[in-house]
């Protein structure tokens, strides 16, 4: 999955207009400007199209975070040069303040069963022996699963797939 992937479906998902996406930048400490956004949301042949590098998805998720759980006092956590798709996941479940079994029912809500043990993996340190390297297939639908359980716009929630 690409950053800009990420960054539509999570636009998507929580019905956030470029207003509120400039905001939770800003929640981060990070300037964006409303062209920016919209370049990083456009499809991948748009002309205008431009790549969100992982420094600035980390900085939306950051925001993010901030916005549903609050800023921190003091000096923000730096966001990372380098995203997998483990931090992102971890990101996600931190903003949206995610216990193992929530994040359990929200896979099955994309028809995808995990187990605990599984799950706990994805958010194990790299280095520890049963750390998992969380995959495209599993982000994607963990994302998923959010819109079908936040995206208040769906009328027939079984009727809908990813394109």
């Amino acid at each position: 999955m690409t950053n800009n992937d990420i960054l539509r479906r999570l636009r998507y998902t929580f019905d956030f207009d470029d207003t509120k996406m400039i905001a939770l930048f800003a929640l981060a400490d990070y300037k964006v400007t409303r062209s920016q956004v919209s370049n990083w949301l456009k499809k991948d042949d748009d002309p205008d199209y431009k790549s969100c590098q992982d420094l600035q998805l980390a900085t939306f998720l950051n925001g993010l975070i901030n916005n549903n759980r609050g800023k921190k006092e003091g000096k923000q956590v730096p966001p990372e040069s380098k995203l997998t798709n483990n931090i992102i996941f971890i990101k996600l479940k931190i903003a949206l303040n995610l216990q193992a079994d929530e994040v359990i029912n929200i896979m099955s809500l994309a028809s995808f069963e995990l187990s605990k043990s599984e799950l706990s993996a994805f958010f194990r340190k790299k280095t520890h022996k049963n750390y998992r390297e969380c995959k495209d297939q599993i982000l994607r639908n963990f994302l998923k699963g959010l819109q079908l359980k936040y995206y208040s716009g769906l009328e027939n929630k079984e009727a809908f797939t990813w394109n």
